[in-house]
């Protein structure tokens, strides 16, 4: 057993030692530049060496983070919603790159709210995640593949754990569910032309994606949104207790996003990256063991941490 454990971590060793060779000369599209995962992982890749294309949404962030950098990052703004400004951004990355083409697409633009119950959202609710969080990142890969195929590279997609489970109500699990299949589906079509699809599955981290509101404003303007009928069925214990546990939730999110952003540049400069990174001890203890307990099982553990509605039978 012991010769056993010494060979599983040898090769693991080998699998994260064994770079990509000419680092320094590829260059890497990373989309949603303006904080949080897409922002360090810019600023780490520079300081590696490597040619960054970076894309934020706003002005500001691409200024900020070009001043927070070198000469080997450059930006561009894309709102990955629309189509127009997916077909610039590409433009402007085949002039970047040339026949060289694109050694890695990260895709990591993403929001995650409105979330909430389902029946307190709206279809523009559902809508305004999904088009950022799978529409668009289906639009940007379908636009930049050329490229990625041209230098053989690869394609990462940031995913969550609640692509796995969905332990929240809205849009995001919604979504992340899609990338999960459409990542599948283009890593098994993308295998004969020597590029890679790997996916960022992260636990519970804080980071800009849960928004600046305050949480307890935003859920109480869903709230008294609803008709009186279904507030009447939830009641406003239900509505209290709800948006208790979401806090909690937020509270012990972990701040440290270290492993996260490891992980991508594992996926971008390993000859030998994974299939699915799982950074964070609440995707490998819980997420994960939920996603592959039996349904029935994984109903009876979530409903525990759900309030009962003043409706419930």
């Amino acid at each position: 057993m012991a010769a056993l454990t010494d060979l599983s971590f040898m090769y693991r060793w080998f699998k994260n030692c064994n770079l990509v060779g000419n680092l320094s000369e590829k260059y890497v599209f990373i989309t949603g530049c303006d904080s949080g995962f897409g922002n360090l992982l810019a600023k780490q890749l520079v300081d590696r060496g490597m040619r960054v294309l970076a894309a934020c949404f706003t002005e500001e962030g691409a200024q900020k983070l070009q001043q927070d950098t070198s000469y080997r990052l450059q930006t561009t703004l894309l709102d990955v919603t629309k189509s127009e400004s997916i077909k610039a951004a590409a433009q402007w990355l085949r002039d970047q790159v040339g026949e060289q083409g694109l050694w890695a697409l990260v895709n990591n633009a993403g929001v995650g709210l409105p979330s909430g119950p389902n029946e307190w959202l709206t279809k523009e609710d559902f809508v305004k995640v999904i088009n950022v969080n799978l529409v668009g990142l289906i639009e940007v890969t379908l636009h930049m593949l050329p490229m990625v195929k041209r230098a053989r590279g690869r394609v990462i997609n940031m995913s969550s754990c609640g692509g796995l489970v969905a332990v929240i109500g809205g849009g995001y699990c919604v979504s992340k569910f899609g990338v999960e299949a459409f990542s599948d589906s283009i890593r098994r079509e993308l295998h004969y032309f020597g590029v890679k699809v790997c996916i960022i599955e992260p636990g519970n981290y804080r980071t800009a994606i849960l928004g600046k509101e305050n949480l307890e404003s935003r859920m109480r303007k869903l709230w008294e949104r609803l008709p009186q009928e279904t507030r009447d069925s939830y009641g406003e214990e239900y509505f209290r207790n709800y948006t208790d546990k979401l806090k909690n939730i937020m509270q012990v999110a972990e701040p440290r996003v270290r492993d996260v952003i490891n992980s991508m540049e594992h996926a971008i400069v390993s000859r030998s990256p994974r299939i699915r990174y799982n950074p964070g001890l609440d995707a490998k203890l819980l997420y994960i063991p939920l996603a592959k307990l039996p349904t029935p099982v994984t109903d009876f553990i979530l409903s525990r941490y759900l309030p009962k509605p003043a409706d419930s039978v």
